[in-house]
């Protein structure tokens, strides 16, 4: 847990309510651009060893890169340093509360002619398996989601994959994620929507729609262009997709989400893996990261700092 004292990144009241009235807060400042590409240069390496991360050979042999991208920050000294940082929680904890768990990590590449990714929400993240993930306390909480914070490690451009966001729709779900998508690896870089080519790594976001003749309207997005170490923090429930690679350039779009909830929010609930996008893996070794604040709840396992080779371990 990283403790800020002064939290002189948090959002001014202004600030605070256009987050809330548009769903997103940025682009903002975590690192310089030539720190974050040498950074990047030299993780990209490190990151190839996954002698200690906790999804191994499971998520290797189910030959799925999603699953494998999740929670790196579990055995990357540089990942369990950025999912602290500052620039962020500070942020975070604006809207969140002083309490709060990082429950989720994950990479996000672009590679030269990938398809962009469909729109979508993500409220209890049961989208793929029929699970919820996270669970927010309360009766009659409708719906929650969590609170991302997407940060560019390459630039992310109209051309290379930037992402795209509807304001204002994060407080009405189009989705209904406890309907089944089908997954279909054949689906991936095969299929063109609104004239875009888009999918979502193997399922049809569309199954899940409430109504099915929604189609989010095009007109209101508005594009995430963001120089490497920049981020943008929004909820997971707003409205928001990204476009196509063009293969313009050879360098890939690579990005770096953080998932933050409050942490009376229950994590992974009553679940002892993650099924989805073709693959499992165990969560035996899962914990989530306490960022700021106290943790007061006994129902999320925890992952602490640790000086045995590698950042964290959960208890």
């Amino acid at each position: 847990m990283q403790e800020t004292k002064a939290r002189q990144f948090r959002l001014t009241p202004e600030e605070l309510r256009q987050f809330q009235e548009r769903g997103f807060h940025g682009p903002f400042k975590v690192y310089e651009a030539e720190d974050i590409r040498r950074a990047w240069r030299r993780e990209r390496l490190a990151l190839i060893d996954r002698s200690n991360a906790i999804y191994q050979e499971e998520a290797a042999q189910s030959g799925n890169t999603n699953i494998s991208n999740y929670d790196r920050h579990l055995d990357s000294e540089f990942l369990a340093d950025h999912v602290c940082r500052p620039e962020i929680v500070d942020r975070v904890t604006s809207v969140l509360g002083p309490d709060v768990l990082c429950w989720r990590t994950e990479f996000f590449p672009k590679y030269p002619g990938d398809e962009g990714t469909d729109w979508h929400q993500a409220d209890t993240f049961a989208n793929a398996s029929g699970s919820p993930q996270i669970v927010w306390p309360g009766e009659g909480v409708h719906f929650g989601g969590t609170l991302t914070v997407w940060t560019a490690f390459t630039p992310a451009r109209l051309d290379t994959g930037c992402m795209l966001f509807i304001p204002g729709t994060h407080e009405s779900m189009f989705y209904d994620e406890t309907k089944k998508m089908h997954y279909d690896p054949a689906r991936i870089n095969q299929e063109s929507k609104s004239g875009i080519r888009r999918g979502f790594f193997g399922y049809d976001y569309r199954e899940l729609q409430i109504d099915e003749h929604f189609e989010p309207d095009e007109s209101m997005a508005v594009p995430m262009v963001m120089e490497p170490g920049e981020a943008i923090m929004f909820w997971s429930t707003l409205l928001h997709a990204s476009m196509p690679h063009e293969g313009k350039t050879d360098e890939m779009r690579m990005a770096f989400a953080t998932r933050y909830v409050p942490t009376s929010v229950h994590v992974y609930p009553d679940t002892t893996e993650i099924v989805e996008y073709g693959g499992q893996v165990s969560l035996d070794r899962f914990g989530s990261v306490l960022v700021s604040g106290t943790n007061e709840y006994d129902y999320n396992t925890i992952a602490t700092r640790t000086t045995l080779g590698h950042p964290f371990i959960t208890h």
